[in-house]
This record gives structure tokens, sequence and C-alpha cells, in this order.
């Protein structure tokens, strides 16, 4: 039931147990295509093999239970492909996984999966970008509370905290790229990684089957060296990290005593059984649920790639379930954050009346900056800071106790402060960072075309 809460309906799709074998089967049809190509099985077997490489005529609950004492599920569906082709020819069935072993099955068959995941994935991103770009863009002058440590800072531009969303994901955009070079390859070597039982013709099939299922052919099989897995399940968890820092900000901006922005509304979307007023952050919720669990995936991820000698023992098993589960959340919490910016509701109003909560001490580096032109960096600030002791003291404007300073209004004039506490003129570079983050997603989405 939980299922498409923290799910993407494609991925699951992707990662669900009949496309799971199919992408199996998908293998064993093209491994029959291929050597029959080089002359290794009979040509006339290929029919037969390819036409029952169909999912559907599988019995997934026998392969489930009889995977059992297998080890693997790619032991009993090449027992059962096998029976099925030879109810159709008895001669095609004697070449059914010829020359194969079940790991090349399970991980080519895992990486058709990951092709289609990081798809999807990719064209998540592709929806996302244009959305931070244009919400970093219309509020590239509006101006909001930098918060450090929780607490509030100096003011800053609310398009500069979505540029740097923005800026992240970018990143993550060209990491899945580069992925795609080193993990879209096939695994193919047979018992040990030799492929000595199709003598002179192993790498004529392999690179026939490679190219059959348009999947690069590596310099050689890789069954315990598993590092291309392990990098897409860091770069997800990289992915996901951002996502859960985005949904972070977003549930904070979204409590009642910040109110600065809010989750898109809807019917039954984000309220309580018992309090009518609540509006909580459900995607954020979701997002950060995604990005709490992501990482000890990850981590057995990581920690599976000690594997043993030529064909590992319990690592690769470990990844069988955890990898899809990584995936599976990730692409869930993208989804649910492509749906959040769409309609995220923005404050501004809420934003500037939270930049005088503190009745201007928000301003204090910016009139310290300036004092300090004239009377020295260490002065300045011994100068401010007691302004404002005074002004938390006496339950003043800082402005109000820095004019009636005599150090201070001896090089600050009237006009002076009161441009220093105007949120707009201290916003540094702002405008440039989001101009820089917008044109660099631009740049990636073009190179994507």
């Amino acid at each position: 039931m939980l299922d498409p809460m923290f799910g993407s309906e494609v991925v699951d799709r992707i990662f669900s147990d009949s496309t799971r074998l199919q992408r199996m089967l998908d293998f064993e049809a093209a491994l029959a295509r291929a050597e029959a190509k080089v002359g290794v099985i009979p040509a006339a077997a290929v029919t037969a093999i390819a036409h029952k490489c169909d999912a559907a005529l599988f019995d997934l609950g026998s392969l489930a239970t009889a995977a059992i004492d297998a080890g693997n599920l790619a032991i009993p569906m090449v027992k059962q492909l096998t029976d099925l082709v030879a109810r159709e020819d008895q001669d095609a069935a004697r070449y059914v996984h010829w020359g194969a072993t079940s790991q090349d099955a399970i991980d080519t068959g895992l990486i058709l999966q990951l092709r289609d995941a990081i798809e999807a994935i990719s064209a998540g991103l592709t929806r996302l970008c244009p959305l931070l770009e244009k919400l970093a863009a219309d509020h590239r002058a509006t101006p909001i509370v930098a918060r450090t440590w929780l607490q509030q800072a100096v003011p800053t531009v609310f398009g500069l905290k979505v540029a740097g969303w923005l800026d992240a994901v970018t990143r993550h955009r060209l990491r899945l790229e580069e992925l795609r070079a080193r993990i879209l390859v096939l695994q193919f070597g047979g018992a040990a990684g030799t492929l000595a039982s199709l003598g002179e013709k192993g790498l004529d099939v392999a690179a026939a089957l490679a190219k059959d299922l348009d999947l690069d052919l590596p310099a050689m099989p890789w069954h315990a060296h598993r590092d291309r897995i392990a990098e897409v399940a860091s770069t997800l968890a990289l992915l996901t990290g951002t996502f859960g820092k985005v949904a972070r900000d977003l549930s904070l901006e979204m409590q009642t005593e910040v109110a600065e922005v809010f989750e898109p509304a809807g019917k039954n979307r984000g309220g309580s059984s018992t309090m009518p007023q609540k509006r909580n952050p459900v995607a954020s919720a979701v997002i950060l649920s995604a990005a709490a669990r992501v990482p000890s995936l990850a981590a057995t991820m990581l920690a599976a790639m000690s594997q043993e000698h030529e064909r590992g023992l319990g690592g690769w098993q470990a990844e069988w379930e955890t990898l899809p589960e990584l995936v599976r959340l990730t692409a869930g919490a993208l989804h649910r954050l492509v749906e959040t910016i769409a309609g995220l509701e923005v404050d501004t109003d809420r934003m500037l009346r939270n930049l005088e909560v503190t009745h201007g001490l928000i301003f204090a580096e910016a009139v310290s900056m300036t004092l300090a032109k004239h009377v020295g960096k260490r002065a300045a600030h011994q100068i401010v800071e007691a302004a404002v002791r005074q002004a938390v003291s006496d339950k003043k404007h800082l402005r109000e106790v820095l004019a009636a300073n005599p150090e201070a209004s001896r090089h600050l004039s009237s006009s002076d402060l009161k441009s220093l506490f105007e949120p707009a003129n201290y916003a540094g570079m702002a405008d440039q960072f989001i101009n820089r983050a917008i044109a660099a997603s631009q740049t990636r989405t073009t190179e994507n075309r």
C-alpha cells in the first residue's frame, strides 16, 4: 500500500518482477541471435528460443520458490525457458543459454533495467530544471532572510536560494551523463569469465550480443568487479541528497512561524486527522524519507564490492533488492519534487515582514562593513556590536540606535543609514550568480538534446 507514496509509477514498472524477468529473457533471446549470427548454434534454433522469451509465459510464483534452492532466479528461469522451447522444438531447446552463466543473464538484465531507469530519471531532471530556472529568475529581486545555523544572518534574495538548488541538480545531470558510458555495458563471461565454452568464437559472440542489446562491449567480463553498479548507487545517493536539501529548505520555510513558501494546495492534501488548520509538507516528508533511507542502501552497495575471486558469494546477492529499492526511492523523490516546484506558492510579503523580525539586526553586517571603511574593521565591529546590544536591551530598531550613536553618526548620515537598511542594497553578486546557474542549466539541457 505504501509503494505509490514513495515510488514513481514509471520506475516502479521498470523494477517490477515481470520486467526483471523480461530483461533477463531479452538477454537470452539476444544471446541466441548472436550465437547463430557467428555460427555457434544453428540459425533454425533462434526463432523457437526467441519466441518463448516472453515473461507472460512464465510462472513467477514457481520461479520465486525454485530460486530458494537454486540460489538465484536465472537457474529456474533457464529451466522453464528450456521446457517451453522443447515443447515446440526439441533440437532448439539444446541451445538455450548456450555458453552463458546465470550471472550473465542477471547482470545484463539489470543493466537493461538501469538504462531505462536512468533515462526516466534524466527525463525527470529535464522537467525539473526549467521549473527551477523560472523560479530563480522570477525571484531574482525578492528579498528574503538568509539563515545560518538556523538563525537569521543577512538579507539575500529567494532567487539565489533556488539557483543553489538548480546548480546542484545541473551537476547531477552531468554525473548521470558520464555514468551512462561506464554502466551501459554487456556482462558476458560464462562460468568464470573466460568464455572457454565458446572456443574461438567467444569474443565474436560477445560483440554480436552487445550490438544486439545496444550495449557497449567492455574490455572484459566484470562478474566480481562491482564498481559500475556501486557508482550507480553512489550517483543516485548524491542526487537524492540534493532532493533532501531542497525538501529540508522547503519544509523549514513552511513552518507556521516562517510561512514564506508552501507546497501546492489541494483537496485532502497535507491535512490532519484531527487539526483542520494543518497544512503539512507532505511531499517534503516523502523526499526527506528517501534522503534518509538511500545513504544506507548506497552503503550496502559499497560494502558488497569486496567480492571473492571470480564470482562473489553474498555480496552479489545483496545487490538484488538493494539497488532497485534505491533507484525507486530516488525516482519517487524526484517525482514529488517536480510536482512541488511546479505548484510552489511563494509569499513575498511574508518574506519582507520576516526581514524586520529582528528590528534591523539583520543589517548589522552591512552597517559594520560600511563603517569599517572609515574607522577600520575592528573598531566598526565594536561600535555596531554595542549598538546591537543596546537595541536588544532597549527594544529599539537598530537604525534608530545607530542614528543616535555619536561614533556611528559621525560617519554615516541619515540617508546612508536608510540605504544600509534596504534589503535590495545588500544582495551582492546574487543576480550574477543566478544568471550563471541558469546559463549552466540551459547549456546542459542543450547538450543533452
